[in-house]
């Protein structure tokens, strides 16, 4: 079964139930425009840092304004219901901030996770800038990044048309 996606007031209702059962709550997050490997190890390592893990999903004007490039490929809601089917994987919400420091500030996690590409930060955010959080943080995932996954795909294009 995939876990629930959630609009903002869900995710925190739902958050305010496993707290209340005594469940301990890890945030994870990111674009997941093109879901590779890494994402999985990232997101079944995270689930394993808490009871419950919560996935928020830049949701597309976010994924723009953060790639600068061009709009995802995917659109938001397609790329929750992928992630929402990863097991592991408790709640799922879409948050439109370019950081999750809302997110975190509304759901106050226990613990945080965040991929490789982005060590050194928090969730989208660093918790000192996030009045009253009192969450911890623990960074873990190894794995394929999503533009290294797009440079072999461009590469791989490019050998095709050249015919090698």
């Amino acid at each position: 079964m995939n876990a629930p996606i959630l609009d903002r007031q869900g995710i925190i209702r739902a958050i305010a139930e496993a707290r209340g059962a005594g469940k301990s709550i890890a945030l994870a997050n990111g674009c997941f425009g093109i879901l590779h490997v890494g994402h999985i190890r990232y997101l079944q390592a995270a689930a394993q840092q808490a009871d419950v893990l919560v996935v928020g999903v830049n949701g597309d004007d976010s994924y723009d304004a953060l790639a600068k490039k061009a709009r995802p490929l995917v659109p938001e809601n397609e790329r929750a219901e992928i992630v929402a089917a990863i097991r592991g994987v408790g709640l799922v919400t879409i948050f439109h901030e370019t950081t999750a420091e809302e997110l975190i500030r509304a759901i106050r996690p226990t613990s945080t996770a965040r991929d490789r590409l982005h060590r050194g930060e928090r969730a989208g955010a660093r918790p000192r800038r996030v009045a009253g959080w009192a969450g911890g943080h623990r960074r873990r995932s190894e794995g394929a990044l999503h533009h290294e996954l797009v440079e072999k795909m461009k590469n791989a294009g490019r050998r095709a048309k050249d015919g090698r």
